[in-house]
């Protein structure tokens, strides 16, 4: 399944993506974060992470540095110059 998964989105960026100009606010792209994801977490939890990441992608949004992480999760990673309160 995450062959598939990962060749549906390798056709996404060599076919459909250069027909738009650039317009990912992140870094990674998000079809590149979902190539990570699925590699680094699996078909179902890596689907889930590119899928809410391309829902964050949003006029709304700031953007930036946004890496796969290593623990699954639906968001954001904390900007390293922000500090977390416990």
């Amino acid at each position: 399944m995450k062959k598939i998964l990962l060749g549906l989105v390798k056709l996404y960026q060599k076919v459909i993506s250069p027909l738009f100009p650039p317009s990912c606010r992140y870094y990674p792209t998000c079809s590149n974060y979902m190539v990570g994801a699925l590699k680094k977490h699996g078909a179902l939890k890596g689907t889930l992470m590119g899928t809410a990441r391309i829902l964050r992608c949003n006029p709304f949004v700031k953007g930036g540095y946004d890496p796969v992480p290593d623990y699954f999760t639906l968001k954001r990673n904390p900007h390293p110059d922000e500090k977390i309160l416990n």
